[in-house]
């Protein structure tokens, strides 16, 4: 007798899916009562929740280096701590130090008319929260969102994706650990699992990832009116102002592009560089990146997360090198590492390569040369809104030019990255490379909705506006308000 392992690895598999698919209803439902129960937890259980989870991850700390790595075949551990677990901690503790502060009721102004009468602003829970999460930083864009919900009060679901499995289980059991299963719980499984999450009624979904899943994720919860908020990505571009050397940026830029090996929703995506510092743009980031990684095979480079990707990637690298396009390989790509390519510089680039038709999201970078600041301008603009900008100038004129007439989700002045962990700055796009916001206070204001307080004593000024209408609207209001 023949046995089809395939076959039965499928059905392994679909019989987890379809559990994993139960398993989310059911735990809606009971995080929805749960919220019924207690519709806004106090200052003391939100931070305890948050400590809990701080305490989980620390426990966790080398499992998820190690399943992270696992994962994508080869990632380095301080990549990991530095991007994934370090900002998480200071998150939670950026969120302990103002949460009071945030939990406030704020005061608002009342008109005349109105008058004597109080008004204020009560942030309160939305209630259950979806989170659906990529693989690229699997625990800090996983557990940022669910921060700020918990901070808001909220319980919450999670669901990462499928192409961190070994990352998946040890962050299930960080939640176990944490949390009750009516505060928190994550939902495993591929994305017919994703397409049923997608679909529960929650009171906000936050989805991150790629343009088009955004797109269904965006319909699925229109069907239930479920707000949401879509961190997604785009071409997010470099533009080098001639008063900046190329060996200014090159090193900023490589460490940008090198973070995952391109692997990221705001890693540069292609760089606008004045025509005569091509060439030395390209061997400055030559030699920054010899510095950065001298040998690739050393661990601190990471790989491409799986098959699929790595061929997507050297699928784009023929097709730019078929329609014309030069390639500098920044590194020999023989390595010892599976699913490696050191950065690939692309010059002499056209619109009908695929590399400038999508986001690259791996370590390829097109360099396009431009004659002036007026038509690097109308390059960015011809593009789709972009999740982050990065201007290299010194010059306050030029900034105050470029952010003036481009758009961008956020923007890094002579740097590349690093605005996303500034725990006191939102991070969203805009447009097609995502709606909304969050991190700090914008994560609270994301899952808090603004309950209106108006207040009114024992005296009724309205009265004088009730029927039967005669002279006191006249007198009282009309004259006074009405010119």
């Amino acid at each position: 007798m023949t046995t089809n392992f395939s076959q039965d690895t499928a059905d392994i598999q679909l019989n987890f899916n379809r559990q994993q698919i139960n398993k989310a209803r059911e735990q809606f439902l009971i995080q929805q009562r749960a919220c019924k129960e207690r519709p806004y937890p106090e200052e003391k259980l939100r931070k305890q929740q948050l400590k809990a989870l701080k305490r989980a991850i620390i426990n966790h700390q080398e499992k998820l280096l190690k399943a992270i790595s696992a994962d994508f075949g080869s990632r380095s551990f301080d990549e990991s701590l530095l991007a994934d677990i370090l900002p998480t901690i200071n998150h939670i503790n950026y969120t302990l130090s103002n949460l009071r502060h945030w939990m406030r009721s704020e005061k608002r102004k009342i008109s005349m008319l109105f008058q004597p009468a109080k008004g204020r602003i009560m942030y309160q829970p939305v209630g259950v929260v979806g989170i659906m999460a990529p693989w690229n930083y699997p625990v800090n864009l996983c557990f940022a969102p669910l921060i700020a919900a918990l901070a808001a009060g909220n319980r919450a679901m999670l669901k990462p994706s499928e192409y961190s499995p070994y990352c998946n289980r040890v962050m299930n059991e960080i939640v176990q650990e944490a949390f009750t299963s009516d505060e928190v719980c994550l939902i495993e499984g591929d994305a017919s699992v994703a397409d049923q999450f997608s679909q529960l009624p929650f009171d906000h979904l936050l989805f991150t990832g790629s343009s088009a899943i955004g797109k269904k994720v965006m319909a699925a919860a229109a069907k239930n009116l479920t707000p949401v908020t879509l961190e997604l990505g785009g071409k997010s571009p470099v533009l080098i102002a001639p008063d900046v050397t190329p060996e200014f940026a090159a090193e900023r830029i490589i460490y940008g592009k090198c973070l995952n090996a391109g692997q990221t929703c705001v890693a540069p995506d292609y760089v606008l560089c004045p025509e005569d510092k091509v060439n030395d743009l390209v061997s400055a980031l030559q030699s920054k990146f010899n510095q950065l990684y001298p040998d690739l095979g050393n661990g601190d480079y990471t790989s491409i997360i799986n098959e699929q990707h790595f061929e997507r990637i050297q699928s784009w690298l023929a097709d730019a090198k078929q329609k014309g396009a030069e390639i500098t390989s920044l590194a020999e790509s023989n390595t010892q590492k599976p699913r490696q390519l050191p950065l690939q510089l692309i010059t002499k680039v056209n619109s009908s390569m695929l590399l400038m038709q999508q986001e690259i999201f791996g370590p390829l970078l097109p360099i396009i040369p431009y004659n002036n600041i007026k038509q690097a301008i109308q390059t960015l603009n011809n593009h789709t809104r972009p999740l982050a900008l990065y201007l290299f100038t010194h010059k306050q004129r030029l900034q105050d030019q470029i952010l003036r007439h481009t758009h961008a989700g956020g923007v890094c002045i002579n740097d590349t990255v690093s605005h996303v962990a500034q725990d006191d700055l939102p991070f969203g796009g805009i447009g097609s490379s995502g709606m909304g916001s969050y991190h700090g206070i914008e994560g609270f204001l994301t899952f808090s909705h603004k309950k209106a307080l108006f207040k009114k004593g024992r005296f009724n000024s309205a009265k004088y506006a009730f029927p039967p209408y005669g002279k006191w609207l006249h007198r009282l209001i009309y004259k006074r308000y009405l010119k």
